[in-house]
């Protein structure tokens, strides 16, 4: 029995230990038996018992290991790349992680894909309860071992324990335990409806493996992105490369080290999973591999360009996901207006959450005119009292990290300027932060711009910045508007109550996702997930992204009850070759039986049909 289930027992008893004379025995056996009964559904499911194991971990997670250290602190940015090899650091305060890495060669990169089909080839073999076994050793280890992920995690990319768990841990628990429940589910054969000229045949769709695919997955969620793509192939039954960023690569090789720990733990190869590291000169080599089947790309709109182009090589499809320039429309029903400080929370995670490097985070908060100034009001102070720090070193939790590098500070800083020449008010922030505890550290300032037009170009570029850029709508019409101006249509969130105008906002603003009253939930539920125009193609996430990775086969065969009466196709004498002279009419016959739109029209269709089979040449 799980302890859940213990739990709710010992609920019950407690209840029943402590009722007062007001509540019947009638009314707390109901109650008894409603959850016993809801209980015993949700925890009734098949359980491949997960399998207990152990991986190396880097010593740089190990309690006391920095206390032990002189720490490197840089008063510039580190160069992540010296001498050919990658030096990686933290972004929080400059420390280096440990010794450099070697970048993968083009042959590196052929021995890793002929490795994953050899490897491959068993693994397409296996059960669902193979592969769930698999996934639930994962979810064990990774509920077990949080702390030391999550540490990964900030080494790596310089943010905040918080950040991560949300990012990094819940979310990947959450598609571990989706495909582990509804998987099978969504890869079992389905049965696909016939016709009338047809309805003699049976149609199924399967879901075959692909064979070896591959993940180039961007820095900003160093473990989420790393193992998603991972989640969604194996139990596909694929093989799978994946290309992490030389940004967030020194995390890649304990997390590589994690799954393949569980399939060797539950007697498969490790083989399967494949990392391959290396420089964008040698990526080109990997994306146009025949070898690969299919190939999941997460990043920028630049790369992106170059990454299909390779993949156009061998014909090998994309998923692509470029992130966003996600809206949040915020109306001002009187509900909205009651819950204004729900709202503001929301939208204080979804612009900050890893210092804003986040392609559904809301880049832009467009308000309707009863609420607008109750939304400025409400972040004004929140986020100009933010705190930024490294969450390994400083003793009070900060609320922001560090951002990966500093390569785009200019950028910012000049896109903050103009959005001010243009006529926006600047509160807060708009320029790079000078850690006084971490001078080699990237931060920005947690940045507050009101009076934004989406003709400014800081309403149109994708900052991926700790910004929030608020924009005054004159009317839901003109929110609207605003919200589709962009070349981006990833993401979008509407706050309101008001039944009409929310269902206007889903139906009218171009995105691939919509939350209400939310922030990314969709994410949260395991839901398909990628954008339109300008954030890409195809989806990744829920039924669709698992079959996005499997050969969709169409099956059709005679029915078991044709196949008893022996009907199958036979083509009649008059449509054989060399076809008669009588054989157009025929064909029409055929076509009006099988699709005519009335039934005295299809009655006329059959007698045509009979007469032009039943003519003598």
């Amino acid at each position: 029995m799980s302890a859940r289930y213990d739990s709710l027992v010992q609920l019950i008893a407690s209840i029943y230990d402590s009722r007062g004379p007001g509540v019947s025995l009638f009314a707390l056996g109901t109650l008894t038996a409603v959850i016993l009964v809801v209980t015993g559904r949700f925890f009734s499911t098949k359980r491949e018992d997960a399998i207990l194991y152990t991986v190396p971990v880097p010593e740089q997670l190990r309690a006391g290991y920095w206390e032990k250290q002189t720490i490197e602190r840089q008063n510039q940015q580190a160069d992540l790349i010296r001498n050919g090899k990658i030096h990686p650091y933290c972004p929080a305060d400059g420390r280096p992680l440990g010794a450099p890495i070697q970048p993968a060669s083009s042959s590196t990169i052929d021995s890793a894909i002929s490795e994953a089909a050899q490897a491959q080839l068993t693994w397409t073999l296996t059960t669902f309860s193979q592969r769930r076994r698999v996934l639930r050793t994962i979810l064990r280890y990774v509920l077990d071992h949080q702390d030391e992920i999550v540490t990964a995690c900030c080494l790596d990319s310089g943010k905040t324990k918080i950040d991560a768990c949300f990012g990094e841990i819940l979310v990947t628990v959450e598609k571990l335990q989706w495909t582990i429940k509804h998987g099978e589910q969504a890869l079992r054969p389905s049965r696909r409806p016939t016709n009338l000229l047809m309805c003699y045949k049976s149609n199924t769709v399967v879901y075959e493996p692909l064979g070896v695919v591959a993940a180039c997955v961007s820095w900003n969620y160093a473990f989420h992105n790393f193992i998603s793509p991972i989640i969604s192939a194996l139990f596909a039954g694929n093989a799978i490369v994946v290309k992490p960023s030389e940004q967030t690569c020194w995390s890649a090789i304990y997390f590589t080290d994690i799954v393949r720990g569980a399939l060797e733990a539950c007697g498969h190869s490790g083989r399967l999973v494949q990392t391959v590291i290396c420089l964008p000169d040698v990526a080109d080599h990997l994306t146009s591999h025949p070898g690969l089947s299919h190939i999941t790309f997460i990043g920028s709109r630049d790369i992106a360009h170059k990454v299909c182009s390779s993949a156009a090589n061998a014909l090998t499809p994309v998923t692509v996901e470029l992130g966003g320039k996600d809206p949040a429309v915020v109306l001002d029903d009187p509900q909205t207006v009651r819950n204004i400080d729900d709202v503001l929370s929301i939208l204080m995670r979804g612009v900050f959450q890893s210092a804003g490097q986040n392609c559904i985070g809301i880049e832009r908060v467009i308000a309707l005119p009863g609420v607008h100034d109750k939304v400025l009001d409400g972040v004004r102070q929140k986020i100009s009292h933010l705190r930024l720090g490294s969450v390994l070193l400083d003793k009070q939790t900060p609320d922001m990290g560090a951002m990966i590098s500093s390569r785009n500070f200019s950028t910012l800083e000049e896109l903050v300027a103009d959005a001010v020449g243009r006529g926006a008010t600047l509160y807060c922030g708009g320029k790079r932060y000078a850690h006084p505890t971490y001078p080699g550290g990237h931060y920005f300032e947690p940045t507050l711009l009101s009076g934004v037009t989406k003709d400014m170009p800081i309403a149109q570029k994708e900052l991926f910045a700790p910004v929030f850029l608020l924009m005054w709508a004159k009317n839901l019409d003109d929110a609207i508007d605003m919200a589709n101006s962009t070349e981006y249509a990833l993401g979008a969130g509407v706050f309101g109550h008001n039944r009409p105008d929310v269902a206007k906002c889903i139906r009218a603003i171009k995105a691939g996702m919509v939350a209400v009253n939310d922030f990314g939930a969709y994410y949260a539920c395991s839901m398909p997930f990628g954008g339109v125009k300008g954030s890409g193609y195809g989806r990744f996430g829920g039924e669709e992204g698992l079959r996005a990775l499997c050969n969709i086969k169409s099956v059709c065969q005679d029915a078991r009850w044709a196949r008893m009466l022996g009907i199958q196709t036979r083509i009649p004498p008059k449509l054989q070759y060399p076809v008669s002279r009588h054989g157009w009419d025929a064909c029409k016959g055929v076509v009006g039986t099988g699709y005519s739109l009335g039934w005295v029209e299809q009655l006329q269709s059959v007698f045509d049909l009979l007469r032009a089979l039943l003519r003598k040449e």
